[in-house]
């Protein structure tokens, strides 16, 4: 995949920090008071903080929740585990996918979905999910009947498998997920690596938190994430649980300095 041209900065790279943040686990994640707190923060610095969902839900649950103030709203999505970029309405909480950002991604995908039921129709342990999602196919997963050729068989179908949390397994374009996209996103927008603060928590977040940005996998990670970022001195292991650890992080690596 081509990584696309530099455009001139955009209000959200002239802001001080731009949080690139998962939702389930992480900007979801922590006690109530804990998001209370966070969101309210952001809020009272949306003048100064961007913010981007990294996630793998969809279009449609993000507009929902924003729509109805559980979160703060976002100025872009990377949703779909990475295979929809988009940006959130200025006046509404509608998504606009950002076509020039997703046509190699679209090319990446084809028709594969038809292709990739097919092949893993008969794998035990994957349960197809009832959403459907343009450029990806998700499952369900049973850890205890999952079968492991099921990467073989989507690696012979020449596109990329991820299993994370032990409860989901995602078929994607070959060289798409969070991390590639992400990055792509902030080069289109302009955005400066070091303004940028990335937040997950399980395996599908792994590859944003290894583009060497600024990082925290929050308290509560999946135990197969914190060994593979053990050895990233970029990436800050959080106690704090969910928007707690996203919070220690910003404090422990100095992103937000007193104006």
């Amino acid at each position: 995949m081509t990584r696309h041209e530099t455009f001139p900065p955009s209000p959200i790279a002239e802001k001080d920090l731009v949080l690139a943040t998962d939702l389930d686990g992480t900007f979801l994640g922590g006690t109530d008071a804990d998001r209370a707190t966070f969101y309210n923060w952001i809020e009272a610095n949306r003048a100064r903080v961007g913010l981007i969902f990294v996630t793998g839900r969809d279009a449609g649950f993000i507009s929902q929740m924003a729509r109805r103030g559980e979160v703060p709203k976002p100025d872009y999505v990377v949703g779909d585990v990475g295979t929809t970029i988009a940006e959130m309405g200025k006046t509404d909480h509608f998504l606009s996918p950002i076509e020039m950002l997703e046509a190699d991604i679209a090319d990446a995908w084809g028709d594969a979905g038809t292709r990739v039921q097919a092949a893993l129709r008969g794998v035990k342990g994957l349960r197809l999910q009832s959403t459907g999602f343009r450029y990806r196919a998700s499952y369900d997963l049973d850890p205890d009947a999952f079968e492991d050729r099921a990467f073989d068989i989507v690696a012979d179908l020449g596109l990329d498998a991820l299993k994370s949390d032990n409860r989901f397994f995602d078929v994607l374009p070959k060289g798409v997920s969070k991390g590639p996209s992400l990055l792509r996103l902030l080069t289109h927008l302009g955005v400066q690596n070091h303004k940028t603060l990335v937040a997950g928590d399980t395996l599908n977040d792994l590859s944003m938190l290894r583009l060497g940005l600024p990082a925290v996998a929050v308290g509560g990670s999946e135990p197969a994430l914190l060994a593979e970022v053990e050895p990233l001195d970029h990436v800050h292991v959080a106690r704090g649980i969910g928007v707690a650890g996203i919070a220690e992080a910003i404090t422990h690596l100095n992103l937000f300095p007193k104006s």
